[in-house]
């Protein structure tokens, strides 16, 4: 009742939002790099928000359905094929029985996420379904999917979505490869130079090789320190940006170490994580300073703007109105030929 996995992909895992409450524990949260990716995929089929998902990084899979389903594919564009015919991102896609659906390179961005209406059935272990790799649980036996394997679903919902041809959205969120990324600054930004905090808020980093799903360095002007960046290890967040005695920023994502001892010069605002985790090798991010409170304004936004794809997506498509408009002039036309 689920799908058959003929090609794996570059690095391809079963992901939800993480594992939260266990950090005090040393236990890090993981799940998705790109949430507002994930939270789109689940949106476009009524999934439950927290639904897990495929997230396939810059190579995805080749996977052979066994029950027909829906499915919808968001993030960065992967370029999918559904029976070697080109099919759209960002659009909810109805799947057969023997359908094989390739998901190619990655076009923009780096991670793509693959929802499905059958909900993936993996074990919950500590309140998620994520795949953590490094300790090997979650997910499908606790690693990335391999040649031959398969997953079932959870359940068979009915192949129906009301307002169908409305499930669409015109996203293209990656296409840029020089970004600005805004941060909060803090929380140890007294450790750092005047001249350390202004290259690093007035020059350009690129992205290095060293990027995973545990952060990525930059590269770029060096970020100088008053007496050192070594700290009594804290606790680190989402977006934390460390910088290390080599005086190169280093900034932690989602399969982030619990603590860490380097002083940090800012913080990612959520918002812009997104965007952070689709970056690609040698791509260029300037950082710009914003308070708290126009970081929490920005994440509000973002919830409107992700209700407003719900309203969207529940409302008759054009070319529905305009087939209910055409019908209604016939009707009228009609009745007063009868007269």
């Amino acid at each position: 009742m689920g799908f058959r996995v003929l090609k794996g992909g570059m690095l391809t895992t079963v992901q939800d939002l993480g594992r939260s409450g266990y950090q005090s524990q040393g236990f890090n949260v993981g799940g998705v790099m790109d949430v507002r990716s994930f939270r789109i995929a689940n949106l476009l089929l009524d999934n439950p928000e927290n639904e897990a998902v495929l997230e396939c990084t810059l190579i995805g899979p080749v996977l052979e359905f066994t029950a027909a389903q829906i499915i919808a594919i968001t993030g960065g564009d992967f370029r999918p094929e559904l029976n070697d015919e080109p099919i759209p991102m960002y659009t909810a896609i109805y799947v057969k029985k023997g359908d094989v659906l390739k998901v190619g390179s990655a076009r923009t961005g780096r991670s793509c996420y693959l929802a499905f209406s059958n909900y993936i059935k993996v074990p919950v272990v500590m309140g998620s379904r994520s795949t953590n790799l490094r300790c090997g649980i979650g997910g499908f036996k606790g690693r990335k999917l391999e040649d031959g394997d398969f997953l079932d679903s959870r359940i068979n919902r009915r192949i129906y979505l009301p307002y169908f041809l409305s499930r669409t959205l015109d996203i293209r969120d990656y296409e840029k490869s020089s970004v600005t990324i805004r941060v909060i600054m803090g929380p140890q930004e007294n450790y750092f130079s005047r001249r350390g905090i202004e290259n690093f808020l007035s020059e350009e980093y690129t992205v290095s090789s060293q990027f995973d799903r545990m952060g990525l360095r930059l590269e770029g002007p060096f970020i100088e320190t008053k007496k050192g960046s070594d700290i009594i290890s804290d606790g680190i967040a989402l977006g934390a940006v460390q910088v290390p005695s080599h005086g190169k920023p280093i900034i932690l994502l989602s399969d982030r170490q619990t603590t860490g001892g380097y002083a940090k010069i800012a913080t990612v605002a959520s918002v812009d994580l997104p965007l952070l985790a689709q970056r690609r090798m040698d791509d260029r991010i300037r950082f710009r300073k914003i308070s708290v409170t126009e970081a929490q304004r920005l994440l509000r936004e973002e919830e409107q703007k992700l209700q407003f794809m719900r309203d969207r997506i529940h409302r008759p498509c054009r070319e529905v109105l305009e087939c209910r408009l055409a019908a209604k002039r016939l009707e009228k036309l009609f009745r007063e030929l009868q007269l």
